[in-house]
């Protein structure tokens, strides 16, 4: 039987995204061909919307082509880079070309990117973002005046992962109540805290896919617990990093210990690797994943 992502979402079957990039430039072949092999392993693959501030292809165009292709994409759309008028502009189009799923965020600030100069916009946050779909999707503007046609999106939201971040929590429940259908989450690194997290999120009653990042090395480890807020690499999982022959192999046996962890836990996992997917595949099955996928 064919489903598609938000009937899945509403199945309880144990969920499968990926994040994929667009190209910095026009060539769009290598990176179809990356996506190629996640082909009847991910259920749905994200496209970023210029990632770390670092400009791409729009995730417009690249999930077009990747629906093209035949894949389910996730349109990735943030606050940074756009008003209210080019957010609904770009949301319009993007149903109309056939997309389906969109996930929702603030964006990092253009300082952290490769255009340093450039001016954000955010014009609304993600919650707002949320509560503007949800007008599109009842066929009128952000404004109240109504459309020639709505949408129906199916819209997710992000969020960290630290339980006692009261902050973090309370706009979580934000944008559930503002009519988020599904969450996907900072990295996780440590089953344990993101048990709390789920416990302190519950109530909430929404689809929660936990995010992973297979680590690659000691340093790759050691910036994620100096540079990224809420990410928690716990110093047992450091010292297997620190003692591996191979740090990539170690990483994705981490990964894939993670991921049993997660099954437990969430409804999915959703898999941020750097670079290319050449792994992905091999991570779940080392997982038990993919067997039990086909």
């Amino acid at each position: 039987m064919l489903f598609n992502f938000r009937e899945k979402l509403n199945s309880r079957k144990f969920l499968v995204t990926v994040e994929v990039s667009p190209p910095k430039g026009t060539r769009f072949s290598a990176p179809l061909e990356d996506a190629y092999q996640l082909k009847g392993v991910a259920d749905a693959l994200n496209v970023t919307d210029n990632q770390c501030s670092i400009m791409h292809m729009s995730s417009l165009a690249f999930s077009k082509l990747l629906l093209d292709q035949g894949h389910e994409p996730i349109m990735q759309l943030t606050c940074r880079d756009r008003n209210r008028i080019g957010l609904q502009s770009d949301l319009l189009g993007a149903y109309a070309l056939g997309i389906r799923n969109i996930c929702l965020m603030t964006g990092d600030h253009p300082i952290c990117g490769d255009h340093p100069g450039s001016k954000p916009v955010y014009d609304l946050d993600s919650v707002q973002l949320i509560e503007l779909v949800r007008k599109l999707d009842s066929d009128t503007d952000f404004a109240g005046k109504r459309l020639d046609g709505g949408t129906s999106f199916c819209a997710g939201a992000v969020s960290g992962i630290d339980p006692k971040n009261i902050m973090q929590l309370i706009k979580l429940e934000k944008k559930v109540r503002s009519g988020a259908d599904f969450i996907q989450t900072q990295a996780v690194y440590d089953a344990s805290i993101f048990e709390e997290f789920m416990e302190a999120v519950n109530h909430l009653e929404v689809p929660v896919i936990a995010g992973l990042i297979p680590l690659k090395s000691l340093s790759m480890a050691e910036y994620m617990n100096k540079n990224i807020s809420g990410i928690h690499v716990p110093d047992e999982i450091m010292l297997r990093m620190k003692d591996a022959s191979s740090p990539i192999e170690e990483g994705l046996s981490i990964a894939s210990d993670t991921i049993k962890e997660l099954t437990k836990l969430s409804r999915g996992v959703h898999i941020m690797p750097i670079g290319s997917q050449k792994n992905t595949s091999r991570l779940l099955s080392m997982a038990g994943i993919l067997e039990k996928r086909t």
